[in-house]
């Protein structure tokens, strides 16, 4: 798998460093999701990757032509096994790469968990066949690469998740609510299916009455048959095999309603999956690790014991 240019891993790295200090630094790479030929890609030289700064410092990411993992690993004497792809927000239209994701890594690898940022494919008729399965597709595979790596990366192949925020959210949830359906071709039989779902502030709807339009708009197009909708509506697609999930939302949302992470809930329930979802008098949209004040700031510590609870993560941690 070809490695991306230093510029982005020195800018990765430094995130990392910034925040947790050195010990996540030297074990961190990048690699492409897509070995070979990217599943139902049209191919359009005019089409390139750009990365916007906003409020001075903010990477955003658009137009992903080759989608990559970034690998954040975990010392063999620090970790648990666990491992977590991540999918940053952005609603489909743009990547939160900094504090929905690169972040959030160096944070797991402070719990001993190894974690996979995703810089997925978003939603574009310029670039794909059927844009609407092209972030499917990248979840599929970047699960699958992780499974297969296991061994030589120190994982537990049944201890491997994925995390979602805001329109990431609604990836993962569709990673793990059609994990089993063939949007592409795979090189092999490794199962695709998440262990487990981590989803913060999620878009999981395309129903029109709690979706979160710009979402739906950039992923599904302006006028999409009932049928399309239900597809891509995670709480419709619910059954006894989906994962166990832990949810985070805040009441006060105003960019996705909370019903979209409540209706997820009822969904497992109903299929007797087990879940877990907190909901914060505030924060918003957006918290990413909920820092400052309010009750959002402790989901990450809610997380942890939740992981301690399923035996995904050691009471040691």
């Amino acid at each position: 798998m070809k490695l991306l240019t230093r510029q982005r891993e020195v800018f990765l790295a430094l995130s990392s460093l910034l925040v947790f200090g050195v010990s996540s630094l030297c074990q961190q790479k990048t690699i492409s999701v897509w070995e070979h030929t990217i599943p139902g890609a049209i191919n359009n030289p005019s089409y390139k990757t750009e990365t916007i700064y906003v409020d001075g410092n903010k990477p955003r990411i658009s137009k992903v032509t080759d989608p990559t993992l970034d690998c954040y690993f975990v010392p063999a004497e620090k970790s648990t096994g666990t491992a977590i792809v991540i999918c940053p927000g952005g609603g489909y239209g743009r990547l939160a790469i900094d504090h929905e994701g690169s972040l959030v890594a160096a944070w797991l690898n402070e719990l001993g968990i190894a974690a996979f940022v995703l810089t997925y494919r978003l939603p574009s008729d310029a670039i794909m066949a059927n844009k609407s399965i092209g972030p499917l597709q990248d979840g599929q595979e970047a699960i699958r690469i992780v499974r297969r790596h296991a061994k030589e990366w120190n994982i537990d192949a049944h201890k491997i998740g994925i995390m979602g925020f805001s329109a990431g959210g609604h990836l993962a949830a569709t990673v793990s609510t059609h994990f089993a359906e063939n949007v592409y071709a795979p090189t092999d039989t490794t199962s695709a299916r998440p262990d487990f779902s981590v989803l913060v502030y999620p878009v999981i709807s395309m129903d029109s009455t709690i979706t979160h339009r710009g979402s739906r708009d950039n992923l599904l197009g302006p006028a999409p048959s009932e049928e399309t909708v239900r597809n891509f509506s995670a709480e419709k697609c619910v059954t006894k095999d989906t994962p166990l999930a832990f949810m985070v939302h805040a009441a006060d949302d105003n960019t996705v309603p909370v019903e979209n992470s409540i209706d997820y809930m009822l969904a497992l329930k109903r299929n007797r999956v087990s879940c877990e979802l907190h909901i914060y008098e505030s924060g918003g949209h957006g918290f990413g690790l909920g820092g400052g004040v309010g009750t959002k700031s402790t989901w990450p510590e809610a997380f942890k014991k939740w992981l301690q609870a399923n035996s995904i993560l050691s009471n040691k941690n």
